[in-house]
C-alpha cells in the first residue's frame, strides 16, 4: 500500500528520552533524543461499527467518550489535504467519527468548536457562556466530560509562560518517582512544581472549583487538533488562548513513563507528538478536572 500521511493513520504518539539532559537543552535537542514511537491506540472499523481501542501506557483511561483527530482531508501517495474520499485509498480517518459527522453537517453540538471537537467556555464560576464570549475562565469538553484550566496573559498565577518540574508526593500514583520540587520559573509566589501550582490552583476555587490536578496523558492528548500543522499550536484556540511560544510547548501529563520513573510523558503542542522527559524539566501545565 502506497504511504499516506502519518496523521491520517496514527493520531496518538510516543517517545522515550534515554539520556538525562541540561534544563537549558533547547527543543531540537529534546526531541533528537525522543524518538516517536507508536502509542497502543487502534482504531477498528467492523460491521458497521468504528470503534476506538485505547491502551493506556499509564493504565488511565477517559471515563467519557474520546475526541476525533480533528482531521477533515483525505490524501493520496503525495498529496495531504484532498477532499474525500480518495480512489484507491479508502477507509481513512476523515471518513469516519465525528469529524465526517461534522463536515456532514449531521453532528449536533452541545457547544461549538472545529470538526468533531465540541467545547462550552465557562466563567469563573463554572457557569456556562455563549460561544462569542471574550472573556471566560475554563472550558468544558462536551465529548470526554473534562473541564480545562484556561492560560492567562497577566503576569498571575495562571500564566501562559510559567513552567513547572515535576513532582507529585503521592507513592500511589506518581510511578515510585517523585520527582523534583520547584524546578520551573514561574510567577504567583509558589513552588514552581505541578503538585504546588495544583494546590494553588484549587485553593483559589478556579472555576467553582477545588479539585483541579494534572492530567494523565490520554487526557492531554484528547484536546489535540491533528489537522493543524507544526507549528501548531495544535489545539483550539478559539477555545484555548494564550499559547507559549513554539519553542515551549512542552506540556505535562500526569503520567509516569513506566521503563523510567525518573520520566514523565508531555505533550508538544506545536505538533501534536508525545515524549517523555525527566521531571526536573520545567514545562507547561494545563490543569483539568473530572474523569478520572
Amino acid at each position: 500500500m502506497a504511504a499516506v500521511n502519518r496523521k491520517t493513520i496514527i493520531k496518538k504518539y510516543g517517545g522515550t528520552d534515554t539520556a538525562r539532559q541540561r534544563p537549558q537543552k533547547h527543543e531540537a535537542d529534546l526531541q533528537m533524543r525522543s524518538p516517536i514511537r507508536s502509542l497502543k491506540r487502534l482504531r477498528v472499523l467492523a460491521t458497521g461499527l468504528f470503534v476506538t481501542a485505547l491502551f493506556s501506557l499509564s493504565g488511565q483511561v477517559l471515563s467519557g467518550q474520546l475526541n476525533d483527530t480533528g482531521i477533515t482531508t483525505c490524501s493520496d501517495s503525495s498529496t495531504n489535504g484532498l477532499p474525500c474520499p480518495q480512489a484507491g485509498y479508502p477507509g481513512q480517518d476523515a471518513e469516519h467519527g465525528r469529524d465526517a459527522a461534522a463536515q456532514a453537517g449531521t453532528l449536533t453540538k452541545t457547544g461549538g468548536g472545529r470538526a468533531g471537537f465540541d467545547f462550552t467556555k465557562l466563567d469563573a464560576s463554572g457557569n456556562d457562556l455563549a460561544a462569542s464570549a471574550t472573556s471566560w475562565s475554563c472550558v468544558r469538553d462536551n465529548v470526554t466530560g473534562l473541564i480545562w484550566e484556561v492560560k492567562t496573559d497577566d503576569g498571575g498565577l495562571q500564566d501562559k509562560g510559567n513552567s513547572y518540574s515535576w513532582y507529585n508526593p503521592d507513592p500511589n500514583t506518581n510511578g515510585g518517582n517523585s520527582g523534583t520540587q520547584g524546578g520551573g520559573s514561574c510567577s504567583g509566589g509558589i513552588g514552581c512544581d505541578t503538585d504546588a501550582y495544583a494546590q494553588a490552583v484549587n485553593s483559589q476555587g478556579l472555576c467553582g472549583y477545588s479539585d483541579w490536578r494534572l492530567p494523565w496523558l490520554e487526557e492531554l492528548l484528547s484536546l489535540v487538533d491533528y489537522s493543524i500543522p507544526d507549528p501548531g499550536p495544535t489545539i483550539d484556540t478559539a477555545y484555548f488562548p494564550n499559547f507559549p511560544d513554539r519553542v515551549s510547548r512542552g506540556f505535562w501529563s500526569a503520567s509516569t513513563t513506566p521503563h523510567a520513573a525518573s520520566n514523565a510523558w508531555f505533550v508538544w503542542f506545536h505538533s501534536g507528538d508525545v515524549n517523555t522527559f525527566g521531571k526536573y524539566y520545567g514545562f507547561h501545565v494545563r490543569l483539568v478536572r473530572g474523569g478520572q
